[in-house]
């Protein structure tokens, strides 16, 4: 909802109806084609309108209909976003009157053409995003003249300060707070839960607001969700990390960079992750969420997100050079990115995972337990909980003593309660033909395998893979499990799995 008063003019009354139309998270408004208001003001299909009921009002996109039985006459349809976002009360009327020019967008256009923007351009576009007047065709735009490496260090600098600015930042009092974030690209690799809870334990400040996913079968937001709420209120976030010194809770509910919540949407309807777009995502949601000293997991692969040293190199001058305009202490580490991390790809199998490796149980996968623990050790000696060298010792000595998971479950119950992770009700298992050894695994495809089977929208759909590369297997052995919420999904992925055996290659 816009946070200034429209201003005055010419508006018409209509009762507002819930549709019951999802159209996720853009706001429309639906009209008869032969209404007194289409026929006087001349709106068309996505015009965009004002809507206002008492003080409450948002700027809709319009979509005209032709079927009389859905809308009375004097009747106006909500979609359920737009619906929820105005909280019509019983019985009352809805003014509809077209929107104010959207001056920013001139400096959009700016940008499709390949110009630069300045800071007080960014800060405008930004603003008039996040006060709700960019349709998705707008957002679409800016997204997409955004990426690839259209944005350079003093852009990414100015999205990221603006994105900082359009929401509340919070402060902790202390000056070692703590932050982490992989770029992704690398299927599975849930290590954040476990650095957390080998953070807070030994004492440090670290609290975690994570995106759900993007272009990914899960978010770190995600498989927190099947484990404990992550949709904490401000007054419980600071409550959570108070008593326990983090949490692990979805960003988005707390309105820190709300823009960047907006663009997510975009970015993952478009099935882009651009790289200026996702420094400036990053970096205003660590600075806004109060933290000092960022660590950055950058895996590198042939199908990661960055797959090459030179790619690194460009990505990781972006986040320390932006890092330090906005006064954060960035520090960036490359780790493995050839194969997944962990065995389960989408939210309720990767929490099985990073419970496994909390609880220390013999068949946690080895892989996440040692890259968790090298990203907490390092994170214990930028926040000085320990001496310099001693990171891994100490954060082994928390996991292994079980302090870790005494804390997990400690922030799990203090943000609403732990639960088990559910499974799916489908499963389908990928056998080996042949013999011979594991020379190749292709995360991007195992990664569309999981979101074709339902993750994340299904939080137990997606995959569990049972090989690791350079392991030897026989004809029959297990190379991985489908799991889906039902048999068309779990058909759904069966098929794509079938048309692409080389994602596992077998020599």
């Amino acid at each position: 909802m816009a946070v200034t008063q429209p201003s005055d003019g010419l508006a018409y009354p209509l009762k507002p109806v819930r549709l019951g139309i999802d159209t996720h998270q853009e706001l429309v408004v639906y009209l008869r084609r032969n209404s007194h208001v289409c026929r006087s003001e001349g709106f068309t299909s996505s015009s965009r309108v004002q809507i206002r009921v008492g003080e409450r009002w948002i700027l809709a996109t319009l979509s005209i209909i032709d079927n009389d039985q859905l809308l009375q006459p004097g009747e106006m349809g909500l979609s359920e976003s737009a619906w929820k976002k105005l909280d019509p009360p019983p019985g009352s009327e809805a003014q509809v009157r077209h929107a104010d020019p959207v001056l920013s967008l001139s400096h959009l256009r700016h940008k499709v053409y390949g110009h630069r923007l300045n800071q007080e351009q960014t800060q405008a576009i930004i603003d008039d995003i996040v006060a709700g007047r960019y349709s998705d065709v707008h957002l679409s735009s800016f997204v997409t003249a955004c990426a690839g490496n259209s944005l350079d260090q003093d852009e990414i600098i100015a999205l990221t300060t603006a994105m900082l600015k359009s929401g509340r930042k919070l402060d902790w009092g202390h000056q070692r707070v703590v932050d982490k974030h992989c770029v992704g690209g690398l299927a599975g690799n849930r290590t954040t839960p476990i650095v957390v809870a080998i953070v807070t334990a030994c004492g440090g400040i670290m609290p975690k607001t994570s995106s759900r996913a993007i272009t990914s079968p899960a978010g770190t937001a995600d498989t927190m969700a099947t484990m404990a709420p992550v949709n904490l209120d401000l007054k419980t976030l600071r409550k959570v990390v108070t008593e326990h010194g983090g949490c692990l809770a979805w960003g988005g509910s707390v309105n820190l960079s709300p823009a960047d919540d907006v663009l997510i949407r975009v970015e993952r309807m478009l099935d882009l992750d651009s790289e200026g777009q996702m420094v400036a995502s990053v970096l205003s949601k660590k600075a806004a969420a109060g933290s000092h000293h960022v660590l950055i997991d950058i895996p590198i692969g042939p199908t990661a997100k960055v797959r090459s040293e030179e790619a690194a190199d460009l990505l990781s001058r972006h986040l320390i050079e932006t890092g330090k305009a906005l006064g954060l202490d960035v520090k960036v580490v490359r780790t493995d990115g050839t194969q997944p991390v962990g065995r389960g790809i989408g939210p309720a199998l990767e929490a099985k995972d990073l419970l496994a490796v909390l609880r220390n149980q013999p068949e946690a996968p080895q892989d996440l337990r040692e890259r968790a623990l090298f990203l907490a050790a390092e994170l214990l000696e930028m926040a000085g909980l320990c001496e310099p060298g001693k990171g891994l010792q100490k954060a082994t000595e928390t996991l292994d003593s079980g302090a870790a998971l005494k804390k997990f479950i400690a922030i799990c119950d203090a943000q609403g309660g732990f639960t088990e992770p559910n499974m799916a009700p489908y499963q389908y298992n990928w056998q080996a033909t042949k013999s011979g050894r594991i020379t190749g695994i292709d995360n991007r495809q195992l990664s569309q395998l999981a979101k074709l089977a339902g993750a994340p929208e299904d939080p137990t759909a997606g995959v569990t893979l049972e090989v690791k590369l350079n392991t030897s297997i026989k004809p029959g052995q297990l190379l991985l499990t489908l799991h889906a919420d039902s048999p068309g999904e779990l058909q759904y992925a069966v098929d794509f799995l079938e048309a692409h055996p080389q994602m596992i290659e077998i020599s």
